[in-house]
């Protein structure tokens, strides 16, 4: 890989991101006091989700296990469903600020192999997100969670775009952002496939993840010299 590949990339996102996790609440805690309570709670639901599973992420289990009162909780986290996609808002933001320091990397350094650079970067990301990992392979992702995630991976997309014009392997146009858009979706399932069959990831499928979209980035960078 590049001048070796950026492994501190993942080291780089926050342990925990209680500012994203806020902000994506219908309703915003002005004070600072009450921010921090409810990065608090969503904390507790974090450990929750991990340790017991989706099922027992409810605003009593919450409340009780950040020792706040369920009507304070009810303010901005009504159901589970508030909580779910509070804490998917969380997870995205990681790996969009991942994906940012990726791209920072990109313009900074001769990669060799981009995709063994990114795969790698988000499957250790993986590895070290339980919650991520317990939120989505459990069964209670809800619609406006759904929606936000197909939001989220055009925005990852636009990343792998970036990164693409950055390593000079591209020229910036429509087609461009369509085969980002399908490259991500890719490696996501994939990806996800992997950490089903195993916590680590499965090895070998992650090296065939590889080698397809190796294959893929090729006949894109080969598109554009053609062109």
């Amino acid at each position: 890989m590049a001048e070796s590949a950026p492994d501190a990339v993942p080291d780089a996102v926050p342990d925990s991101d209680p500012a994203a996790w806020i902000a994506s609440l219908r309703r915003t805690p002005q004070q600072a006091r009450s921010r921090a309570r409810l990065a608090r709670v969503l904390e507790a639901a974090e450990h929750i989700l991990v340790e017991e599973g989706v099922e027992s992420l409810t605003t009593t289990r919450i409340a009780s296990e950040a020792r706040v009162s369920v009507g304070s909780l009810y303010q901005y986290l009504p159901d589970r469903g508030a909580i779910i996609e509070a804490l998917a808002a969380g997870y995205f933001a990681k790996l969009e600020a991942a994906m940012d320091a990726l791209v920072e990397a990109a313009a900074a350094e001769r990669w060799e192999d981009p995709v063994g650079v990114l795969v790698d970067a988000y499957a250790e990301i993986y590895r070290s997100e339980h919650g991520f990992r317990a939120l989505w392979f459990g069964s209670g992702l809800t619609e406006r969670t759904r929606a936000a995630d197909r939001e989220h991976k055009l925005r990852m997309a636009d990343g792998i775009r970036r990164i693409l014009l950055a390593l000079k392997l591209a020229e910036d146009d429509e087609a461009l952002a369509r085969v980002c858009h399908a490259a991500i979706l890719t490696a996501d399932a994939l990806a996800q496939e992997a950490f089903r069959r195993d916590t680590k990831g499965d090895t070998a499928l992650l090296e065939e993840a590889k080698i397809l979209l190796r294959g893929y980035l090729t006949d894109i960078a080969a598109r554009y010299r053609l062109s």
